[in-house]
């Protein structure tokens, strides 16, 4: 008990930064993200026949993953009348994927601590105090209310993709006239681009500069995206994709909208190269880990981004095999979240405004998305990604990474396996918590497990911990007759001690 004990002291030492030990999960594959060149093939027919089947005008497509673009490529024209290729550096307008960037100015805003989330919208848009609730018993419409989708404002795709270029007034006044609402505050999902041209103008307010300008010092220079813009006119016109609309057996140009109001809702434009920057800094936030956080937003808020805010819909897709795939989707903040009945977690977002068509999507626990643009009318290729990313997850056999060898569940571990099946009261005083023999008393502890151990026959082999976090675990004791299955969770405790203990039979496989 002695050697445990001192174990358990180092083990939950703090630290003179007030940090607990702590191990993050790691790809068990160290190999797997170079085996994903072998789809690369496979990934850009993909995404030719995708254009060549929806009559893109051009496609310009990109994985990502160990902090890079690791693969992209482009097919077709960005300019019907030049006739000039696509490429990774030409610069589509990307719609709505424009609300990530939004949402995270908002939240490196609150960081500093220049507001909440919990604020009522009407604080920073004083004009918004004439916006009359639905109800008497309805609650302020607040910040995280516009970030979630669910401030009670009816879906606005049709209209909203029209309002791109309004000016500041023409906003101000519009919301200074009152507005319509399909629901009371924080009950409902559904779809607002006014919802994230208010938070814009938010930030323009807080910041005391225009949001684009914001956005563009803050966050896109810091990651080096010098190829995007708000203002299509900003953009070299060589390098400027236009956009198309597919009507009558032929493309019809689009006319480009300028930067306004609206633009936080849809309005950036963007190179592949410049987002898969984005996109690399997103999968970077994972896994939470002690290492330095270089920003320019704090990976905590990168990952509050990609956590569901408003639950949308649940629903079944099919597998590759044909089988049902229980899955629930949700938007987060500026992001759809979808978690499916494998536990795969997808972030992703689509664009889609007149003239263009763009999606791009991350598997965090994979370290992996992929990112495509088009110059066609709501032309996102969101089932040519989908194909794709889960193209090269097959061929490269990834997987989720895993949380291995934490120190302070190895060690209880090895401390059970003192204990069990004979239960020595004296061992058991400084291992279990307060409540752990009020649950179910020694003796009958004992019994059952003195029972366990001998229907499984003499110990072979011990395997490791299996961990489910840093306060939980299991592990396998393989037996000559059978395999004992032992799952253990400890307590917030500064010295975590173990609260309950699960201990029962598997037969062999």
């Amino acid at each position: 008990m002695r050697t445990f004990s001192i174990i358990l002291s180092v083990l939950l030492t703090i630290h003179c930064n007030g940090q607990q030990p702590y191990t993050a999960p790691q790809f068990a594959d160290s190999t797997a993200f170079q085996k994903m060149q072998a789809a690369f093939p496979i990934i850009e027919k993909i995404y030719h026949d995708y254009a060549k089947s929806n009559h893109f005008p051009s496609i310009t497509y990109g994985v990502v993953a160990n902090g890079k673009l690791v693969f992209s490529g482009s097919t077709g024209v960005s300019n019907l009348t030049t006739k000039a290729a696509a490429s990774t550096k030409t610069v589509y307008r990307i719609a709505s994927m424009s609300k990530s960037f939004t949402a995270m100015a908002i939240l490196k805003l609150r960081d500093e601590g220049k507001l909440n989330l919990s604020d009522p919208v009407s604080k920073y848009i004083p004009e918004f105090q004439n916006v009359k609730p639905l109800t008497t018993d309805a609650p302020p419409i607040t910040i995280q209310h516009l970030m979630t989708m669910s401030a009670g404002f009816p879906e606005d795709n049709p209209w909203g993709d029209q309002q791109l270029s309004a000016t500041d007034q023409e906003l101000l006044a519009f919301v200074r006239r009152g507005l319509s609402l399909s629901n009371v505050p924080g009950v409902n999902y559904e779809y607002s681009n006014l919802g994230f041209a208010l938070l814009g103008r938010i930030i323009t307010n807080v910041s005391y500069m225009p949001y684009q300008r914001y956005i563009t010092d803050n966050i896109l220079k810091p990651l080096g995206m010098n190829d995007s813009y708000y203002e299509y006119r900003d953009a070299p016109a060589a390098q400027l994709a236009i956009g198309y609309r597919w009507e009558e057996e032929q493309w019809k140009e689009e006319p480009l909208l300028p930067d306004g109001a609206y633009g936080a809702m849809g309005g950036m434009l963007c190179s592949l190269e410049d987002f898969a920057k984005y996109a690399a800094f997103h999968l970077n936030a994972w896994p939470p880990r002690n290492d330095a956080d270089k920003g320019p937003v704090n990976r905590s808020s990168i990952r509050e981004m990609h956590q569901p805010g408003r639950i949308s819909n649940v629903f079944n897709v099919k597998t590759a095999n044909g089988a049902d795939c229980a899955t629930a989707s949700g938007y987060a903040y500026g992001l759809g979240w979808r978690r499916d009945c494998n536990g795969i977690v997808r972030i992703a977002h689509s664009g889609g405004l007149p003239g263009f068509g763009s999606e791009w999507r991350i598997y965090p626990d994979y370290g992996i998305g992929v990112i495509s643009f088009s110059n066609r009318t709501y032309g996102a290729p969101s089932q040519a990604n989908a194909i794709a990313l889960d193209t090269i997850l097959a061929i490269a056999g990834l997987k989720p990474r895993v949380l291995s060898a934490v120190p302070l569940l190895e060690a209880t571990k090895e401390q059970l396996m003192k204990i069990l099946p004979n239960w020595s009261a004296k061992e058991t005083s400084e291992i279990f918590a307060e409540n752990f023999f009020l649950d179910e008393s020694l003796a009958l502890r004992k019994a059952h497990t003195q029972q366990l151990f001998q229907e499984a026959g003499a110990i072979q082999k011990i395997g490791t911990v299996q961990a489910q976090n840093q306060l939980r675990g299991q592990f396998i004791i393989e037996c000559t007759q059978k395999n004992i299955h032992v799952f253990f969770t400890m307590t917030p405790e500064a010295k975590p001690l173990v609260q309950q203990l699960d201990v029962w039979v598997e037969e062999k496989k």
